[in-house]
């Protein structure tokens, strides 16, 4: 009897119980920081790729600022290079304000556009130029530029900026 009651109060091989427990916590500790670290690049990335798109965005809107009022349209035979991915968009019309710009195509002019940002990274430009009122005898054009990822097969824009131009605005 006195053997039974000594090996229940022996310590023998605690300490390799302790042992696994203190590793499975700590490891469980440690998932969580890498998941954290995880984590924070990939907004980083995203927030990197946003500021991008908007700045990309702004450059295209300021094109249109530096040009007269009946010369902001699209370009009529660029709307070849256009896709569901444009077309599908809630800025796209059908009655896209078209017209036939100069040769070689300025950037303003086209529809669809790629380019590179400064971050290294490709970025898809799609330009939407409608027509529209604020009352029946006035009528202004809206532009909307949206900069999506130009590698990613979802197609989510990154950025979406709009800007209105009216007639007395531009000479």
């Amino acid at each position: 009897m006195e053997s039974v009651l000594w090996r229940a109060r022996s310590e023998e091989g605690f300490g390799l119980i302790e042992l696994l427990m203190a590793m499975t916590i700590l490891n469980v500790g440690i998932l969580a920081l890498v998941a954290a670290f995880q984590s924070g690049a990939f907004a980083l990335k995203r927030a990197s790729a946003t500021s991008t798109a908007a700045a990309i965005a702004d450059i295209q809107l300021e094109k249109f600022r530096a040009i007269t009022y009946s010369a902001i349209a699209l370009d009529a035979t660029a709307f070849g290079t256009v896709d569901t991915t444009y077309t599908g968009d809630v800025a796209y019309s059908s009655g896209e304000l078209t017209q036939t710009c100069a040769t070689p195509l300025p950037d303003y002019c086209k529809p669809v556009r790629s380019l590179t940002g400064p971050d290294g990274k490709l970025y898809r430009v799609d330009t939407y130029v409608i027509n529209d009122t604020v009352t029946a005898s006035r009528t202004f054009k809206r532009v909307t530029v949206v900069v999506r990822d130009a590698n990613a097969l979802s197609g989510r824009p990154l950025t979406r900026i709009a800007s209105t131009f009216d007639v007395a605005t531009g000479s």
